[in-house]
């Protein structure tokens, strides 16, 4: 599951939590160096996360059909309901449409509770095989 999360994630020490499901849920353990304004997590980490969530669950749902393909944003809009605190965050990345060039993702992100969601994300990703 490492090669779902790439440089950036593993910098901002995002894991893989549980891959049991259908899309793999992701956790972001709290530390002063994502730590925005006193007491909060930072915007940019909590979109890193959310970002990160949606294309592993794409890679996953890709590597289970055996499809190849890079991954290119369109466009990707994070709406954020309540600051984080400083514990462990979590996300999950759904599909709701595979084409065969584009994906569209929503993500949610949480922390102690999965029903009281910190954020939210809607994904629009271009795929490109190889030779294009």
């Amino acid at each position: 599951m490492a090669e779902l999360l790439t440089a950036y994630a593993r910098s901002l020490g995002i894991s893989v939590d549980d891959d049991a499901g259908e899309t793999p849920v992701l956790r972001l353990e709290f530390s002063h160096d994502i730590e925005g304004r006193p007491g909060a997590l930072h915007g940019g980490a909590t979109a890193g996360l959310l970002e990160t969530a949606g294309y592993a669950a794409l890679r996953t749902e890709l590597e289970r059909r055996k499809r190849v393909h890079l991954l290119k944003p369109i466009n990707i809009t994070v709406e954020y309901l309540s600051a984080g605190l400083p514990k462990t965050s979590f996300a999950q990345g759904r599909i709701v449409r595979l084409g065969r060039r584009n994906a569209n993702l929503t993500v949610e992100a949480w922390q102690d509770d999965r029903k009281r969601l910190i954020a939210t994300a809607v994904m629009n990703i271009l795929m490109v095989s190889e030779g294009e």
